[in-house]
């Protein structure tokens, strides 16, 4: 199983940006939990919400294709962008990647 590298940044000024790694077949949310970072999932990461979303940064070659299902719901989250992708579904296959959280205060409450 290869290692690759994971860069997380923040939205949120306080945090400063890390540097962890992820494993070949892991996800972006796998790493957040087994990290202790803080990335909301409503559904429980079985692509069937948009609170985990992030920005990919770079390496956006070395995740798993987007699914239509993950493209529906990206479609429903907080401020998508181009680069968004569900942390539960950025699972990496062949590279280093980085992505943004965005600022998790906004899913307080639910």
């Amino acid at each position: 199983m290869n290692i690759f590298k994971l860069k997380i940044n923040f939205e949120e000024t306080s945090k400063p940006s890390l540097e962890l790694p992820i494993a070949e077949g892991e996800s972006v949310l796998d790493v957040c939990l087994d990290n202790g970072i803080e990335l909301q999932h409503n559904c429980g990461g079985v692509c069937g919400c948009s609170t985990c979303q992030v920005y990919v940064n770079s390496g956006m070659d070395f995740l798993q294709d987007i699914s239509d299902k993950e493209e529906d719901f990206i479609d429903r989250a907080i401020n998508p962008r181009i680069n968004s992708r569900l942390g539960c579904q950025c699972v990496v296959i062949n590279g280093d990647i980085e992505v943004t959280l965005p600022d998790q205060h906004q899913f307080l409450g639910h």
